[in-house]
Parts: C-alpha cells; sequence; structure tokens
C-alpha cells in the first residue's frame, strides 16, 4: 500500500505539472497555478518524507502535513473550477486531489486511534 500510494501522489504531482505548465499566460492562472503548483506537488514529497520518518509520533506529523496540503491544492483547484478562467476546467484532477485528501485523513485517524 505505502509504495502504491507513494506512486500514486507522484503521478498526481506530475498531473499538476502538466497541468499548470498548459495554464493560459494571465495574471490570474500565474497566480492560482503557482500556488497549486506548490501545494500540489508538496503532497507526494511530504508523503515519502513521512514513511521514512523515524518514530510514528513523527510520521503522524508529517501525514497531518500531507493532509494540509491536500486541502489546499482543493482549494486552488477549486477556484480554477470556479472561476471559469478555464475552457476546461481540471475536475479530474480535483477528484483526485478529493480523493487522496480522504486517504490521508482516514490515515490520519486511525494514527489518533
Amino acid at each position: 500500500m505505502e509504495k502504491d500510494l507513494e506512486k500514486r501522489t507522484k503521478n498526481f504531482s506530475l498531473n499538476v505539472i502538466r497541468f499548470t505548465a498548459s495554464l493560459p499566460r494571465t495574471r490570474e492562472a500565474d497566480v492560482l497555478g503557482r500556488q497549486l503548483l506548490r501545494s500540489g506537488t508538496s503532497i507526494g514529497a511530504n508523503y515519502r518524507e513521512a514513511n521514512r520518518g523515524v518514530s510514528r509520533p513523527d510520521f503522524a506529523n508529517k501525514i497531518g502535513t500531507v493532509q494540509k496540503e491536500a486541502s489546499e491544492t482543493q482549494y486552488w483547484l477549486e477556484l480554477f473550477i470556479e472561476s471559469d478562467i478555464l475552457k476546461a476546467p481540471p475536475t479530474t484532477l480535483h477528484a483526485e486531489a478529493s480523493e487522496l485528501l480522504a486517504i490521508f485523513t482516514s490515515i490520519g485517524k486511525k494514527l489518533k486511534e
């Protein structure tokens, strides 16, 4: 599961990179794209780091960071979708961000049990 999720979050990062690279060169798209690029690629990086944590509390702390980044990524994607600045809104990316957030929220809850 751990390696599958690492691969999934890396693929998500690559999709975010491709999406932001294809954005129109407008001020709005630039601002939203930079924020999305930062938070969207942080999910996989922080999850990989969490898996190399030295203790359960360290892992739990890093999973909390992953949750925050996934939630923020979801927010930026919602702004792209709801602002109508793109002809083709990133609904597939948003769905994947939502699934990742649900997965990491579930992991976080289990760690608190």
